[in-house]
């Protein structure tokens, strides 16, 4: 995407679409790894369309926050850019299928009510928020509800970082249309009296949000239930049942959080690590990841909140699990 106004954003998705179809005649890849400098303003706005252009089924994982250069113009400098995995629709019979799996850390926790957007105004470096609360309808002053989630977290002078996590729901997919609800984050840079200003396109009138904080000890707890859900894959390379074997050969993490955030060193990496020990792991220290996986921390409730999709993440990690599953001949 290299022109830095439109980010040339449906030919960007097309090309994905195009590329996935020639290779295996379905338009949605098994995966896409996508890299984006986030000083382009409008880059969440991108990434919401390509996750909502995409099956359900597709992995979605990458770095929000890194410059980069890639191979077929090596001498450009571009807003985004993508690796697809797309299944090979002429291989041979018999022959096992790679899979792609993506699992969300997080760290992050909610504080206080659902609010929405009640106006939402583009200015020139940034974008001013109002909010109601969600089914009240009147209006709440941006600086008294600044001072309600601070005097909630006991932080009296408001040194916390704030996020929002904007709330938003759609149809997903071309073959096979689904409904998908996603959260991408924001962090909050300032306020006047009315207005909150977050500095990234992507937010809607109506669109509905909670306020988030940075929070090691639930972050930890991420961490927990990642390890546990990764030791399934475990199980699965045990397959004593006469069923096809699936064998894990390695992984990235894509981590915003590491040894400050949590203390000591090595703590995002562990679910990986201790579950699969000697396989091959990569990864990257991002400001904020991309993520579109099976399992997301923030939900734990209702069912609506357990199909949640987490797009772009400002505290957390993202697993991306690459597997071998062989087929059994009868």
């Amino acid at each position: 995407m290299k022109n830095p106004i439109t980010f040339m954003m449906k030919k960007f998705v097309t090309d994905i679409r195009e590329f996935s179809t020639s290779v295996s005649g379905c338009s949605s890849p098994a995966a896409i790894m996508m890299f984006a400098d986030e000083y382009r303003v409008g880059l969440i706005d991108v990434v919401e369309k390509m996750g909502y252009a995409m099956s359900q089924k597709t992995v979605i994982v990458g770095d929000f926050s890194s410059p980069f250069r890639y191979s077929n113009c090596p001498d450009a400098w571009s807003v985004g850019a993508a690796l697809v995995f797309a299944v090979d629709r002429n291989k041979p019979s018999g022959i096992g299928e790679t899979q792609f799996h993506a699992v969300l850390s997080s760290g992050l926790s909610p504080v206080g009510p659902t609010y929405e957007a009640a106006s939402v105004l583009e200015k020139s470096n940034s974008i001013w928020i109002s909010a109601s609360r969600k089914g009240w309808g009147q209006n709440i002053d941006a600086e008294t509800i600044r001072n309600q989630v601070y005097e909630q977290l006991g932080d009296r002078n408001q040194n916390r970082k704030l996020y929002i996590g904007v709330t938003k729901k759609g149809k997903c997919g071309q073959e096979k249309v689904g409904r998908m609800t996603s959260l991408a984050f924001y962090e909050v840079r300032r306020n006047n009296r009315k207005y909150f200003f977050v500095s990234e396109k992507g937010v809607n009138l109506g669109d509905t949000f909670r306020f988030y904080h940075l929070d090691s000890t639930a972050a930890r707890s991420s961490v927990t239930a990642i390890s546990s859900h990764l030791r399934s894959f475990n199980r699965g390379s045990n397959n004593t049942t006469g069923g096809d074997k699936q064998e894990v050969f390695g992984g990235l993490i894509f981590s915003c959080c590491g040894a400050r955030f949590f203390g000591e060193p090595n703590i995002d990496s562990s679910p990986f690590v201790d579950n699969f020990p000697g396989v091959t792991l990569g990864g990257a220290f991002c400001r904020r990841v991309i993520g579109r996986g099976v399992l997301t921390p923030y939900a734990k409730e209702s069912q609506e909140q357990k199909a949640m999709q987490c797009r772009v993440q400002a505290r957390g990690a993202v697993y991306f699990i690459m597997s071998y599953r062989q087929r059994k001949w009868n």
